[in-house]
């Protein structure tokens, strides 16, 4: 196929000085990730604010955003090993250096191996920060569904793989974060163990997937432990002049308070309100149609936005972008057939292609951001030529 090059696309000329509004990294608790690797390296550390992080300043570094994975291991592999950050000799290793990942959310639903993709970026990003790098991912539609316990586009395998978990941690001996990342390495086994049973008729083991849903509740209600590792992620993360989110952030919602939006969801699903009369839910970040995680504004053709043309999209782009102090914004949730592509001036890239084969099983494509230029890598062999490629001043 033919590659289409965008080269040195500007940033749309603004009315106002695109300065963050509530962007300071000394107003917020920091972190340093430090370079524990031996080799020296000239790049700054990396400065994480807010809990869960919310402002990420990161100097220098390669940043890639990977789209909906929908509980696809072997696809979300395929994309970490064409981009660089995966060993391919199945180890699991971190190849990426002092790289910055992003994973954009909706890991979760569609496909049999959820758990193992979450175990999989935990251990990522543990391997990332002693290089120098560091792995972040925002929780999406479909990780705060699961929390409230709509278990609607959960695959049968899903609430297999939840019912073997349960069963593998309880026979741990080990802490948390030690038994959690290395369930990506066993979890195969469980399922072949599993399947190759007498006793295993798959979706017909009415039984079984009655305690898959029990063991998938325990998990992921508010307070459980998967739902605790989710209120590790923000729901809107910024890179530098980057904003990473699912669905799509407005004007109200940088409003709002990013880290309070971000800070809000994570005490949900930590379970903190249990004993409120009212089970406060984060409205403004997980529900209704134009909510962070649920809003399609950006990513829909215009055509399907009955009440919005190109120049009232641009226009609210604009002033978010403005609001936040960013250069663009990268999201997810929405498909794209024609694969990951910018719009409106290249201030909005669309990540989501759908290849999970809970979806539509596409082949995987990776935004990767370098010194404020972005480009599509899409497979192995052409992995070094530009798809798509915008340049931001």
């Amino acid at each position: 196929m033919a590659s289409l090059c965008l080269n040195s696309l500007p940033v749309p000329p603004s009315s106002l000085p695109r300065k963050p509004t509530e962007t300071s990294l000394s107003s917020y608790p920091s972190l340093l990730l430090h370079n524990n690797n031996n080799n020296l390296s000239d790049l700054k550390p990396i400065v994480v604010s807010g809990d869960p992080p919310t402002f990420v300043s990161a100097p220098g570094r390669r940043i890639l955003a990977v789209g909906d994975l929908h509980g696809d291991l072997k696809q979300a592999r395929s994309a970490l090993e064409m981009a660089g950050v995966l060993s391919s000799d199945g180890q699991d290793l971190w190849t990426g250096g002092e790289t910055v990942l992003v994973q954009l959310g909706d890991i979760l639903d569609r496909g049999e191996d959820e758990i193992a993709i979450l175990s999989l970026l935990r251990s990522l990003d543990k391997q990332a920060k002693a290089k120098g790098g560091a792995v972040f991912q925002v929780n999406g539609n479909h990780e705060t569904m699961n929390v409230e316990g709509d278990f609607r586009y959960v695959d049968s395998g899903g609430f297999d793989e939840c019912n073997d978990f349960l069963e593998y941690i309880n026979g741990s001996e080990d802490n948390w974060e030690e038994t959690f990342t290395a369930w990506v390495d066993v979890s195969e086994r469980w399922k072949e163990d599993r399947t190759m049973s007498k006793s295993y008729w798959g979706p017909w083991n009415l039984l079984e997937r009655q305690k898959g849903v029990i063991a998938r509740s325990i998990l992921f209600r508010p307070g459980g432990l998967l739902a605790r590792e989710l209120a590790r992620h923000a729901v809107v993360l910024k890179v530098n002049d980057w904003v990473f989110c699912h669905g799509g952030l407005l004007p109200h919602h940088v409003a709002y308070g990013l880290e309070r939006m971000n800070k809000e969801v994570s005490e949900w699903m930590r379970g903190q309100h249990e004993d409120d009369n009212i089970h406060k839910k984060p409205f403004i970040a997980t529900r209704g149609y134009d909510s962070v995680v649920w809003n399609r504004l950006y990513s829909r053709d215009t055509l399907d936005l009955v009440d919005y043309q190109d120049k009232q999209v641009c226009s609210i782009l604009d002033e978010t972008l403005q609001a936040v102090g960013a250069k663009a914004m990268v999201v997810g949730h929405t498909p794209q057939t024609i694969g990951v592509n910018c719009k409106y001036n290249c201030s909005i890239w669309r990540v989501d292609v759908g290849m999970s084969s809970g979806v539509l099983n596409s082949r995987p494509e990776v935004l990767e951001i370098i010194d404020d230029k972005a480009r599509v890598i899409r497979c192995k062999r052409d992995r070094h030529s530009e798809l798509q490629a915008a340049a931001y001043t």
